[in-house]
This record gives structure tokens, sequence and C-alpha cells, in this order.
């Protein structure tokens, strides 16, 4: 088995790679038959050199190789026909921007496997880069904190080496007493919450939060049953929600009414119930200035999150009167940080992660037979067609 590290070719540059050098050491240790060849790149956060000297074959043409592992989605025009492809193709959800590019996957023939679709059995996702976004979108909210109230200067976390160095950042500022509310609770909200933590800042219940006054900085994580309510005064399980969402409406107000920056690391799922609408951001009672919102969905469950922002111009603002996008220094705005992207800004650690986590829990399927079932479940093309899983996906295929 010949497997090859694309060239990541998408623009803006993403430095970011399946494998680093010595995650590939480990691969060709634990897995002595695979052979592997690292495409040639002037932007990635490990050079060609570091992937020589590491022992590894730099070349211009992948052809020869049976398995490409990327990132980012691969430009029609660089597909290679009959192969197998693990990348982020933002196809599964219908994305019309990259409906031509699942059209030319077909055409060519690709087996397609989308790092968004490499589950367990329960449907848990087993990579990602969602840490590192917590970690990063953490890290550039309290740096909106600084540049809005002109208290203090934070370097953009895009020109630092690593997480500890954002950490090192963060622990020379000096902060107001403020209430962080964090929502979610997968890896994303505990990428944020390891920063949190590293800037000793307290956690509180829910009850602590909200009914009490601090002198110091607290935050408060809260999940889908903290910010959604039954209809009918119902109190039932999580699996509850998730099963009937339509039954269940916004909580997340009483959060508003006493909260200075909100952290969005939740999962925001089909039929949803919205989590702060337009009425809330105009309600008088709402105290929420500063949203970092890493898990931005457009028009979705935020109201304030109105388009998403980039690593060089991460912040707007929201003016809640108007519904409309105004400078981040508006006296009325909402600033919010919504980079859709935020891994990007830390290459080296989140393809360090990404990496571990993809030799622990996809490359063992190619040698036990997929015995766990990782690869059938993550299999989104074959032959031609859609796998049975992915059916759903064929009017949008058919641009119907």
């Amino acid at each position: 088995m010949i497997v090859g590290i694309l060239k990541e070719r998408k623009n803006p540059p993403d430095k970011r790679v399946v494998f680093s050098p010595d995650k590939l050491q480990e691969l060709k240790i634990r897995f002595p038959s695979v052979s592997i060849k690292v495409e040639s790149s002037d932007i990635r956060i490990f050079s060609d050199l570091d992937y020589k000297n590491a022992g590894f074959e730099v070349v211009n043409d992948l052809s020869d190789c049976e398995i490409l592992l990327g990132v980012k989605e691969i430009p029609i025009e660089a597909l290679i026909s009959n192969k197998k492809y693990f990348f982020f193709s933002h196809t599964i959800k219908k994305q019309l921007h990259n409906r031509k590019l699942l059209q030319a996957i077909l055409e060519k023939n690709i087996e397609l496997f989308d790092h968004e679709t490499i589950v367990k059995e329960n449907g848990v996702r087993l990579i990602g880069f969602g840490r590192y976004a917590g970690i990063v979108g953490t890290y550039n909210g309290f740096r909106t904190i600084g540049l809005k109230n002109n208290s203090f200067h934070l370097p953009k976390a895009s020109i630092l080496a690593n997480q500890n160095a954002l950490i090192e950042q963060l622990q020379k500022i000096k902060l107001p007493p403020l209430k962080i509310v964090l929502t979610g609770s997968g890896k994303v909200a505990f990428g944020a919450k390891e920063m949190l933590d590293a800037m000793h800042i307290k956690q509180v219940s829910v009850s602590e939060y909200l009914e009490e006054n601090f002198t110091e900085s607290v935050f408060c994580i809260i999940d889908v049953l903290d910010y959604n309510k039954r209809k009918d005064g119902k109190v039932l399980d999580i699996y509850d929600f998730y099963n009937h969402p339509e039954a269940y409406e916004s909580n997340f107000f009483r959060f508003a009414k006493v909260t200075d920056f909100f952290i969005a690391g939740h999962f925001f799922g089909d039929g949803s119930p919205i989590l702060f609408s337009k009425e809330n951001a105009k309600d008088p009672e709402n105290k929420i200035r500063f949203i970092a919102d890493i898990s931005c969905d457009i028009d979705g469950p935020i109201a304030s999150t109105i388009r998403s922002s980039t690593i060089e111009n991460p912040i707007y603002g929201y003016d809640p009167i108007t519904e409309k996008e105004v400078n981040f220094s508006d006296e009325n705005a909402i600033v919010v940080m919504a980079v859709d992207n935020l891994p990007c800004e830390l290459p080296k650690d989140a393809s360090e992660g990404f990496g571990e986590m993809f030799l622990e829990n996809v490359i063992p399927a190619f040698f036990d037979g997929d015995k766990n079932g990782i690869l059938s479940r993550a299999k989104i093309t074959e032959n031609g067609k859609l796998t049975p899983r992915f059916s759903y996906l064929q009017e949008y295929v058919d641009g119907i």
C-alpha cells in the first residue's frame, strides 16, 4: 500500500497537513509494509527537508499512490482518477459551492472518505481539528476584548508558535471581572476550557453563574439542556432533545442577561431552536458585548453571526437595532469574532494532533479488515456512485 501526503492547494493557503514527519515515522514503525510519499510543498508548516530528514521521499507526482491524504478540498483539476482520497470535502451538508467537486469525484471513479464522516458506530466523530478551533477561538475572543476596550494588545495567534505561546500571552493580560459563558460539550468546548483554565479563570456552576455576582472573572460551561427547554415543560434527557429538537425552545436568554463574553463551541443540529435571536440581541436586558463564535453557523443560532470573518480581519461589529454590520468600535456594537478556519492559525499543533488521531483511529482499519466499520461508514463514493449511507446526496449531485 502506497500512501501519498498531498500538497494543500486551496486559497487562502493552509499550512496544515494530515501527518507531521514524526507521526509518519511512527506510522512506518507500526505498519512497516506501508510505503509513504510526500508531495513537495512550499507552504506546509513542515518543510520538504523536514520530511526528507525523517526518511521520506518527497516528490512532485503522487499518481502511483493508492491512498491520498489531504486536509482541505482538492481542486477538480488536481484530482487523480481511481484513487482513494481523504480530505474535508464540505459536501455532506449539500454545500452548493462544492457540488461540482463531488460530481467530478464520481466521474473520476474516486473513493472519497471525508474526515468529517469518520465516526464511531454511534456517530461520534473520531478525528478533527475541533480542539484547536476552541483553543484559537478563545484566544481570539480575548484579543477582541482588548482591541475593543483598548485595554491590552495581544498579537495575532497566527504569528505565535504554538498553544503554549498563546497561553503565555493570555497570562500577561489583566482582565476586568467578566462573566463568560461557554456552550458545548465536545472537542471545541474542551479546547476553549483548556485556555480558560490556563488563565486561572474560575469555573462556576449554572446556578452560581445565574444568581451570584463576582469580583473576579468566572466562566460557566452549559450544554443543550441548560440553554433549551421543552415547550410543554417536561424535563427529559438529552436524547429526547436530539430526537425531538422541534419540541424545544431556547432558554439561553437567562444567560444573556448576566453574560459579558459568550464563547460558542456548541454543535447546532438541524431543527434545533435558535439560540440567541435578533429579538434577544435587541432586548435591553441583554448584556452580551463580545461573542467568539467558534461554531460559526451563518444566519443560524446566533443572530449576530451574519458572516464568517477571516484570519486577516477576524472581527466585526453587529448593531442589534439595525441588524446590520458596523465597525466593531461602534458604541452600540456587539463585537463578533467568527473566523471559520481557526485551526489554520495553529498549524503545527493542529497537524500533530490530527495525525495522532488519524494514526490511532483510521490507519489500523486498512490492516484489520475494517473490523469496526470505520472505513465503510466514512466512504461517500465508490464505483462512480454514492454509497447507500450517502444516497441522500443524489439530488444535490444531480442539481435538483
